[in-house]
């Protein structure tokens, strides 16, 4: 194929990927564009194999074979609560693939004259994509609680700094040298190692953040490689992962009423609050309640407002919480979700559960939207949300949720609240909603509290 030929394919290829973008945007629309993104790509994988540079197909079809096994059986072995997880493995196969790629690249280029441009974005690739592998293999780790503590030391930012310092250094040697393929490996090495303690002492609770920042970083590395290889539309499909999810990082950013600085070298509950311990907050003020009282409340009410959380998520209870609604609609309630924009461990968690248990769109509302409306609400159902709806938030001067915007839950009539005990959530603070004169807790496992409402509801 003719490379003028080419670029027109690309370009065609790109446009879909713009508008799969634009798809993305709304619920109603995700599932076409997600299908116009993967037709872009796969436009722009078949045009690239009928280049003429390309000499060789066994091994890209041994690549392409492995490639759709494994993607099919995460497909469809991973359930949708272990979205994040895959999100953030995703991520990190972008950056290891970016940083391979460039390595190719700049061996094969041993020995030739190269230019500032190749240099320079050989460097880039194998710096970002290095951060985001490391930094997403341990937001994946920390996502599947297999790292539970922040593990941050007195000296951790000295250590970020002086890793750096390493990979700038390291960088700058490779430009000036670009033969050099052993300055490459130890920016490589550098990188990896600076991922890896950027993302360390990030508690769970700022993981939306992350991912969103990690999923930037792998479009980044992508767009460097892009100029790697020459390639016009790895440019701009990089770009364009690279800016959403830039803008994605500064949404999560702006609803924790924090920076991006301060989520990653402060991280939550680094810093301790004066609010009181948990016996000073919830002595003698707990009130438990049960399936029959929470049944006979949902009879008189009129309006019922779920906030759901990661609790919701651990326990997989999205499709008894569309049951549990289903019954109060057949008997006049209305029923709407409150959604706040760092529920659960990702961007969008919450709705991507909920629209798996086939919950309308149109009952999600955003958390500006709904709050106003908390006061006319007659009984609001918290699902293992903890932080999100925690009024130290609103109350407190300084602490790691203070200025955090919040669902006012509080503001409701009666707040009914699942969840397991009263153990803190990411923040690590106890939560004064839980001993709120309106507030009945209702302690157990999500699913199994959701199935006994929707049996009391029935019987009811």
């Amino acid at each position: 194929m003719s490379l003028t030929l080419i670029n027109v394919v690309y370009l065609v290829a790109s446009v879909l990927f713009i508008l799969g973008l634009k798809g993305l945007t709304h619920p109603r629309t995700a599932v076409r564009g997600n299908l116009l993104g993967a037709l872009g790509m796969f436009i722009a994988v078949v045009v690239t194999l009928l280049d003429q540079r390309v000499l060789t197909f066994e091994y890209i079809l041994l690549g392409v074979v492995i490639g759709s096994l494994i993607g099919a059986v995460l497909a469809i072995r991973i359930p949708m609560t272990s979205m994040p997880e895959l999100v953030a493995i995703f991520n990190g196969f972008g950056g290891i693939a970016s940083v391979l790629v460039a390595g190719a690249a700049l061996i094969e280029a041993t020995g030739n004259t190269v230019s500032m441009q190749f240099s320079v974005s050989i460097a880039a690739s194998g710096v970002i994509g290095a951060v985001t592998f490391l930094g997403s293999i341990i937001a994946f780790l920390k996502l599947s609680e297999v790292l539970k503590k922040n593990l941050a030391g007195s000296g951790a930012k000295a250590l970020n700094a002086l890793l750096t310092l390493a990979t700038v250094a390291a960088s700058a040697w490779l430009v000036l040298e670009p033969d050099n393929t052993q300055a490459y490996w130890i920016m490589v090495a550098a990188a990896s190692l600076l991922g890896i303690f950027l993302v360390v002492p990030i508690g769970g609770a700022d993981m939306p953040v992350v991912i969103a920042f990690l999923n930037s970083c792998s479009g980044l590395a992508a767009a460097a490689t892009g100029f790697v290889l020459d390639n016009n539309v790895l440019i701009i499909a990089g770009s364009l992962v690279g800016a959403s999810g830039l803008i994605l990082t500064q949404i999560m950013c702006k609803a924790m009423n924090r920076s991006l600085g301060n989520v990653f070298f402060a991280g939550v509950g680094s810093v301790a609050a004066n609010i009181g311990s948990d016996d000073e907050v919830y002595a003698g003020k707990i009130k438990s309640t049960s399936a029959d009282e929470v049944a006979i409340l949902f009879d008189t009410a009129r309006r019922v407002v779920i906030v759901p959380g990661y609790g919701m998520a651990v326990a997989q209870a999205q499709h008894a919480v569309r049951d549990l609604a289903d019954e109060l609609e057949k008997r006049g309630v209305e029923v709407e979700y409150a959604i706040h924009p760092v529920a659960g461990r990702m961007p969008g968690h919450m709705n991507v559960l909920l629209a798996e248990a086939e919950v309308s769109y149109d009952k999600l509302v955003e958390m500006d939207t709904i709050n106003p409306s908390f006061q006319q609400t007659d009984v609001v159902l918290v699902i293992g949300a903890n932080d999100v709806v925690n009024p130290l938030a609103r109350q407190a001067d300084s602490g790691p949720i203070a200025g955090m915007p919040i669902l006012d839950v509080d503001k409701a009539r009666t707040v009914v609240v699942i969840k397991r005990s009263l153990s803190p959530g990411f923040a690590g603070i106890p939560n004064p909603l839980f001993a709120a004169d309106n507030t009945l807790m209702f302690f157990g496992s999500a699913k199994e509290a959701i199935l006994e409402l929707v049996a009391a509801v029935k019987e009811n």
